[in-house]
């Protein structure tokens, strides 16, 4: 049985940071590349990171560049998301989804609100 499970999220003031975290299990996690992908209220899902199998290439939403970061540790199956310098307008559920050929997993998110 695969499972995503986010962790990290939590009510903060803007300008502080968090790290998010995505632990998987039941896959051969090293096969898969990894995205972030976050839902604000009334709006739809937006790309937010990704990351390939190996961590050699990321990808950032122009949103988010400069300031989130994303990292993976396959020995522990698990990728990181690194906020730094939040403002309210990144307050959302986020997600994280691994993806390899057909297979297509997503976990049930974590909530990161930062207030003004």
């Amino acid at each position: 049985q695969v499972q995503l499970v986010e962790s990290g999220g939590g009510l903060v003031q803007a300008g502080d940071s968090l790290r998010l975290s995505c632990a998987a299990s039941g896959l051969t996690f090293s096969r898969y590349a990894v995205g972030w992908f976050r839902q604000a209220p009334g709006k739809e899902p937006e790309f937010v990171a990704a990351i390939t199998m190996t961590g050699r290439s990321t990808n950032y939403a122009d949103s988010v560049k400069g300031r989130f970061t994303i990292t993976r540790d396959n020995s522990k199956n698990t990728v990181y998301l690194q906020l730094n310098s939040l403002t309210p307008e990144d307050t959302a559920v986020y997600y994280c989804n691994a993806r390899w050929l057909v297979n297509d997993y997503w976990g049930q998110g974590t909530q990161v609100t930062v207030s003004s």
